[in-house]
């Protein structure tokens, strides 16, 4: 069995129905959601603002290249397109494996140019952080420490203060 953190987020089309058919997708693998956030665009501004949550999955048959395939799964289920000419611009779904653990709560480490676990660069992102702090107070990025430390750093500060809570828009497991 593995549990892995899994960051969703999407700023084009209906945001919130994307995030919502993506829980529902991995169905009763998602154990928790996050609240929602709207967060400004990260790595490129010239685009829409964002709704981001983090999810708890478990899976008793799952790998971490297993996971690698579900969440490729579910960007392609919501149309997504790459362009390579931005590397972080509008999505209609962004999944990323963050971590994963194995049975015995030991950390995945995997430097696969595929898959690198922890997520590289997990630890700069208050999107990522701040709802996986719903969901788990008291957890630890692998090889970088405590998440509420990562987010109260100072080269994080101003990106924490610019998420807005969404209470309006619910995750829940529909499975």
């Amino acid at each position: 069995m593995t549990r892995a953190i899994l960051s969703l987020g999407s700023n084009l089309g209906d945001r919130y129905a994307y995030l919502k058919e993506a829980v529902t997708q991995l169905g009763d693998s998602a154990v928790l959601m996050s609240g929602v956030y709207e967060t400004p665009p990260w790595g490129d501004a010239d685009q829409p603002a964002y709704l981001n949550a983090v999810v708890l999955a478990v899976d008793p048959a799952a790998d971490p290249r297993s996971w690698l395939d579900r969440v490729r799964e579910l960007e392609k289920a919501a149309g997504r397109a790459r362009d390579p000419e931005r590397r972080f611009g509008p999505r209609t779904l962004d999944v990323d494996v963050i971590a994963v653990w194995r049975d015995d709560d030991t950390p995945v480490l995997s430097d696969d140019e595929e898959l690198t676990l922890p997520h590289p660069r997990a630890h700069l992102r208050a999107f990522v952080l701040k709802p996986w702090l719903d969901l788990q107070p008291y957890a630890q990025l692998p090889g970088h420490g405590w998440v509420t430390d990562l987010l109260n750093a100072p080269e994080l500060t101003a990106d924490a203060n610019a998420l807005t809570p969404r209470p309006d828009l619910p995750l829940e497991s529909l499975a």
